[in-house]
């Protein structure tokens, strides 16, 4: 017979009111303000504006969110007086100022949208959007470039050749999506394998197959990749997963929306040497918890409650209003966090909001943000995945800010950026009959002082969309 045993063990799980925070805490702006019309339409108890027989500010403090049940007598001794989002950012003597529209873009759109950050020239531009344009719905470029040279030269009396069309086409495909503006299945596999910052074996493993291996990859000879490559299946089996992680359509197929439009979900303005940091709150509505299901609820809460109907009534109200408090509670933590996550990345950026100048950026890591809100790293990411600031000289990603540091001979900390706005000047400045080889580049970061290894090299490299040295050769 078999034996019976007890095992105690500990298991730490999130609330439903943690969940929900986290969820609203990785949203954009853009999407914020459906967000809550969704839950208008939900919760009856959950109303607009505020209730002007009230103070203007919530009572509740942030840590409401973490207790696990509120009690029926929460609502009937006192009233909640509701979150004013727009509150955040409008000013009523503030100078009015356009503020791009909570719109989905398509794919071209999007990428449009990102490409100042790679061009840098008028000419450039006018590539990059033919490029663009050019694209298949699915994300691919099928249209050799030879043809695109003839569109150009045909439609607009812009005369260019193969070479210079390729180098912007490297630029493009360093937009978002990764993989984006490939020619092939394998260049678009390749292209989001190499933009994965990871040293891991299977990773690495991952990238040999696809670039040096991939005919007997898709053709899936696996015995002849074990004896080439000198692996075990164990190894193979776990390169094939990074793979198949991949996305094969980054275009995501008939011009479907693959992100929202830049809306800023952070403000920052210069005023006269002091940086303001207003949260973008301005579309999304003022909320409070319904006085009326309140009210309800205090009357209901007089009848017997041993009838079936009134128990039912006072359970189903209670819930309402419950997940009313929960919810604007939860946008109020929301906004706190996201303020305090801006109020760092300014902190450490200052002089880059300050002037607008690239290369003052500082090398910074989550890891540093998430030690001085006193947060975990993965909250620091959720704030920082799909937002964006509004500078005075522009719109950036809040990851355009996160970078790498490497350390000049003279102990001086420099941001992977400025690095690589470095090895472009470099690029620029060489022959063209005899470019730099990666080696070559090595060793000029090298007596500028930088310390970079000729693998790191090729990476940055490849990021700025920059060929290897014979596709750079024009005689």
């Amino acid at each position: 017979m078999q034996g019976l045993s007890l095992k105690q063990n500990q298991q730490q799980n999130l609330s439903p009111q943690q969940i929900q925070y986290i969820k609203l805490l990785q949203i954009p702006t853009a999407e914020l303000a459906a967000r809550i019309e969704e839950e208008l339409e939900d919760n009856p108890a959950l109303e607009e504006g505020l209730d002007h027989n009230e103070e203007q500010e919530p009572r509740e403090t942030l840590d409401d969110l973490e207790r696990e049940e509120m009690e029926v007598g929460d609502y009937l001794q006192d009233d909640y007086a509701g979150y004013k989002m727009a509150g955040d950012s409008y000013d009523p003597n503030e100078e009015t100022r356009e503020r791009p529209l909570a719109t989905e873009s398509s794919t071209q759109e999007y990428l449009l949208n990102q490409i100042r950050y790679v061009v840098r020239t008028e000419r450039e531009e006018v590539l990059a959007q033919q490029i663009i344009g050019s694209l298949e719905e699915d994300g691919y470029l099928r249209r050799n470039i030879e043809s695109i040279v003839n569109d150009l030269a045909f439609t607009q009396g812009f005369e260019t050749d193969y070479d210079e069309v390729e180098q912007v086409l490297f630029k493009v495909q360093s937009l978002d999506p990764a993989g984006i503006a490939a020619r092939t299945l394998q260049e678009c596999l390749s292209l989001q394998l190499h933009r994965k910052e990871s040293e891991s074996p299977a990773h690495l493993l991952a990238i040999r197959l696809v670039d040096d291996f991939f005919e007997e990859f898709s053709k899936k000879h696996f015995n002849i990749l074990l004896s080439k490559l000198a692996i075990t299946e164990e190894e193979l089996k776990k390169a094939m997963q990074v793979i198949t992680h991949l996305n094969p359509k980054p275009g995501g197929g008939d011009d479907a929306p693959i992100a929202p439009y830049l809306q800023p979900d952070f403000i920052i303005t210069n005023q006269n040497g002091k940086i303001e940091i207003k949260i973008n709150g301005k579309n999304a509505p003022e909320l409070r918890v319904s006085r009326a299901f309140q009210e309800m609820l205090q009357t209901y809460d007089k009848g017997d409650k041993q009838q079936k109907d009134i128990k039912e009534a006072v359970t189903f109200i209670k819930h309402k209003l419950d997940s009313a408090s929960w919810f604007i509670s939860a946008i109020q933590q929301r906004q706190g966090t996201l303020m305090k996550t801006m109020e760092s990345i300014v902190a450490k950026q200052y002089d880059f909001f300050l002037t607008g100048d690239e290369s003052v950026l500082k090398p910074m890591k989550m890891k540093e943000i998430a030690a001085m809100i006193e947060m975990d790293i993965s909250t620091v990411s959720r704030v920082v995945s799909a937002k964006s600031v509004q500078a005075d000289f522009g719109i950036y990603p809040l990851k355009y800010f996160f970078s790498e540091g490497i350390t000049h001979e003279s102990g001086e900390d420099f941001s992977t950026r400025e690095v690589k706005n470095i090895l472009r000047e470099i690029i620029e400045q060489e022959p063209s009959s005899e470019p730099h080889s990666d080696e070559d580049l090595e060793q000029l970061l090298l007596e500028r002082g930088f310390v970079v290894k000729r693998r790191t090299v090729a990476k940055y490299r490849d990021q700025l969309g920059i060929p290897v040295a014979r596709l750079r050769k024009h005689l």
